[in-house]
């Protein structure tokens, strides 16, 4: 697979992904995630593929989100996306902004990209 194809089948991933976590999509997500997915917070809490699944389950608190990515580097295994994470999150009323940049790791399992690993860093 070409360079090009795997970064345009990675970033359409990263659609669906987020996609899915605007809808709460959990079936969608259990789908993109590996099961050896570390997630970390802003607050640095580090979630597991269930973990995650589990703060999804009945929607998200997703409203909206704006994902640009800046760079995307990536071979036939694992694929690395820099960019950002702009949200509005909505939790029991109480309404927060995130604004990340953010480091996205996809690995290659056994011919499926899975989604592996989220770090994000706040940008004052």
């Amino acid at each position: 697979m070409s360079a090009a194809s795997v970064e345009a089948e990675i970033r359409a991933l990263e659609d669906r992904r987020f996609r899915a976590m605007l809808d709460g999509d959990v079936e969608t997500l259990r789908e993109l995630l590996s099961e050896r997915l570390m997630y970390t917070h802003t607050d640095g809490r580090v979630d597991t593929k269930e973990s995650y699944l589990a703060t999804l389950a009945g929607g998200g608190p997703y409203v909206e989100i704006d994902h640009p990515v800046r760079e995307l580097v990536a071979d036939d295994h694992v694929a690395l996306v820099s960019g950002a994470m702009v949200a509005t999150l909505d939790k029991g009323g109480v309404v927060s902004r995130l604004d990340n940049a953010t480091l996205s790791v996809w690995l290659n399992e056994e011919g499926t990209w899975r989604y592996a690993a989220f770090q994000p860093t706040p940008r004052s």
